[in-house]
């Protein structure tokens, strides 16, 4: 959906609606000291060049919190403390996924936060259970998406059932392996380990900071613990009411509609890249591209799927289009493979923590909620989606199959509607891709007192702390005292995107400061793909 500024907000500027103030709780949320706060965990520096004062420790939580006695697991902390003495508590932060790792993400935050705002909080990150350096981590089939793999595209019965085997093989695997723990991969298990991880802070309540899948994860913890939650931020919005199965075919229209904005941005920079300037005609050179790599993948690595994950990434984040039109352009041309190998290895090539990543992606999600389990049911509906969609359908139904077989029963999504908690800030893109735009617009309504803050022709997935001044001016003013706007449409408040990139020809001295570090790549590099 895409909305005008306009219809979106009562007035339409860029700092749209009035702001409302929310006194601050002066040393919420507890008056005890810093060390009787922390006295059931141990920080010890774990300092990168990044973030000089990273601390890290570890928390033991029930693997079963119904049994709290029982088996415990290990959840691996970060924290970067806080310096002012208007303390305002802990800031929980994650990164999505499911099976994102959160530790990296505290220093970022603290990092890109105004010094004086992330001065007043511990910047909490963590690794949900089953990821990263939480105990134990989850690796179903190590080496699963290694290169190459078959077509995701089924045209015939044999290229189905090597991909439905693949699928079946992965979830099997897990089921071996993790028998007594896949019943506690779960959101909500997830955020019982979030307040124990308050608990184990002595905080009486907790600030929260999500991206992407971690706005289910806070919503559905605010839902738990309403009386808990002090402030809470979520940006680039889940829609609570379709996970996931619907979620996931409601994205592939989204990602088409992204893929297309790519391939209208290469044809507006032909000079550049030369592949034409009429948008549809670059479209069937892309997907020529595609027919091509299926029958013989470039450098023996990027077949057609290869190919699929390489650009996937840029319906995510279009900092990385131009190295993508490069390698598309370098292909075309010149039948060059070398730039869409080094894409591939870049954006689409799976490591191992990227095993782990996927393999509590399916975990959560295929024991959040219900998913077909008659392959009928999926080939009929992604084969209709395809028909309008065809850039990432059958790659994301793949990505997801193992739900199809998977060797837990399923919960009931959580009712996310909440009437019982402070302000709360919402932050959505109109283009976003991954988390389509109603999503935002559906939590603004379930969640009473929240404001929705849109980014007005944005297609990124996660757009604070992007170099959105706007949009950073709200988060800011929110951490420091509860600030919210107010507003009379479908949003409190409109930011205007910023500009797509720019080209950049390769072994210039714009290509050398263009692969330099900005505040968009790197939050992109934390929060990854696939949410």
């Amino acid at each position: 959906m895409r909305k005008s500024a306009a219809a979106l907000c009562g007035t339409a500027v860029v700092m749209a609606g009035t702001l409302t103030a929310v006194p601050a709780e002066a040393s919420a949320p507890g008056t005890t000291s810093t060390t009787t706060q922390t006295a059931k965990l141990t920080w010890k520096s774990c300092a990168t060049k990044n973030h000089p004062t990273l601390q890290c420790a570890s928390l033991k939580v029930p693997l079963d919190h119904r049994r709290p006695h029982g088996e415990k697991i290990t959840l691996a902390l970060s924290r970067v403390p806080h310096t002012a003495r208007a303390y305002q508590g802990p800031l929980l932060v994650n990164p999505g996924g499911p099976g994102g790792s959160g530790l990296t993400l505290a220093g970022f935050v603290a990092r890109s936060l105004p010094a004086k705002v992330a001065a007043r909080y511990d910047v909490i990150g963590f690794d949900p259970r089953g990821v990263g350096a939480s105990k134990p981590a989850l690796d179903c089939r190590p080496g699963h998406f290694d290169p190459v793999r078959p077509n995701s595209l089924p045209t015939t019965p044999a290229i189905e059932q090597a991909n439905l085997a693949r699928a079946a093989s992965f979830a099997a695997a897990c089921g071996r392996k993790y028998a007594h723990l896949l019943p506690y991969v779960d959101t909500t298990s997830a955020v019982r380990d979030m307040d124990a991880i308050r608990q184990a802070l002595g905080a009486k309540k907790i600030n929260y900071f999500g991206y992407s899948y971690g706005t289910y994860l806070g919503a559905v913890y605010a839902k738990f613990f309403p009386e808990r939650v002090r402030r809470l931020v979520l940006d680039s919005v889940v829609d609570p009411t379709d996970v996931w199965y619907e979620a996931n075919l409601n994205q592939d229209v989204a990602f088409n509609d992204r893929h297309r904005a790519f391939l209208a941005w290469v044809a507006e920079h032909d000079a550049t890249y030369g592949l034409g300037t009429d948008p549809e005609k670059i479209e069937a050179t892309w997907y020529a591209m595609r027919t091509a790599l299926a029958k013989k993948p470039a450098g023996g690595t990027v077949g057609a799927s290869e190919l699929e994950d390489t650009f996937i990434p840029g319906g995510y984040y279009n900092g990385y289009w131009p190295i993508l039109a490069e390698a598309f352009a370098a292909y075309v041309h010149d039948k060059d493979p070398e730039p869409l190998v080094e894409a591939y290895e870049d954006f689409g090539a799976v490591d191992a923590s990227g095993d782990n990543g996927y393999s509590v992606y399916t975990s959560v999600q295929c024991r959040d909620a219900d998913w077909p389990r008659d392959w009928r049911r999926w080939r009929e509906d992604n084969w209709a989606v395809y028909e309008k969609a065809p850039f990432m359908t059958w790659n994301n139904a793949w990505y997801n199959a193992p739900c199809a077989f998977w060797p837990t029963d399923s919960l009931r999504p959580v009712n996310v509607a909440n009437g019982k908690l402070p302000p709360v800030l919402l932050f959505q893109a109109t283009g976003d891709a991954a988390t389509p735009y109603e999503g935002g617009v559906t939590v603004h309504r379930l969640l009473a007192r929240s404001s929705l803050v849109v980014e007005q022709g944005g297609g990124n997935h996660g757009i604070t702390l992007s170099g959105n001044a706007c949009l950073d001016e709200h988060l800011a003013a929110y951490l420091t005292d509860g600030t919210v706007p107010r507003g009379h449409g479908e949003a409190d408040a409109v930011c205007e995107a910023l500009p797509d990139p720019k080209p950049v020809a390769a072994g210039t001295a714009s290509a050398k400061a263009a692969s330099a570090p900005s505040s968009g790549s790197a939050l992109h590099g934390l929060l990854g793909f696939r949410h």
